[in-house]
């Protein structure tokens, strides 16, 4: 099997595995887990503009994107991701 066949493959399967999960973030086992409406916004903007500039990312960096977005998410990430957020938009206010 010819590694881009094997590497489409994966890909394939932890999307799905992905998909099936409930998504990059899936369930919330807590409230502090959860995202506002405003932060699914952010995180949707985000993604878009992501893909937008996808093909100008270097490789590399492209699959450690898609390892760290198919990679199941456990209690507290929402957490994580709500302060990620909010450095995020601190750091980028004056753009």
């Amino acid at each position: 099997m010819s590694n881009a066949k094997s590497s489409s493959e994966e890909r394939q399967r932890a999307l799905a595995r992905w998909e099936g999960e409930g998504g990059a973030l899936g369930r919330a086992a807590q409230a502090a887990d959860s995202l506002d409406e405003t932060e699914l916004r952010i995180l949707t903007r985000l993604g878009a503009a992501l893909l937008g500039e996808w093909n100008t990312i270097p490789t590399d960096l492209q699959r450690a994107i898609f390892i760290r977005a198919s990679t199941p998410h456990g209690s507290g990430d929402g957490a994580r991701l709500k302060s990620e957020i909010a450095r995020f938009l601190h750091d980028h206010k004056d753009h």
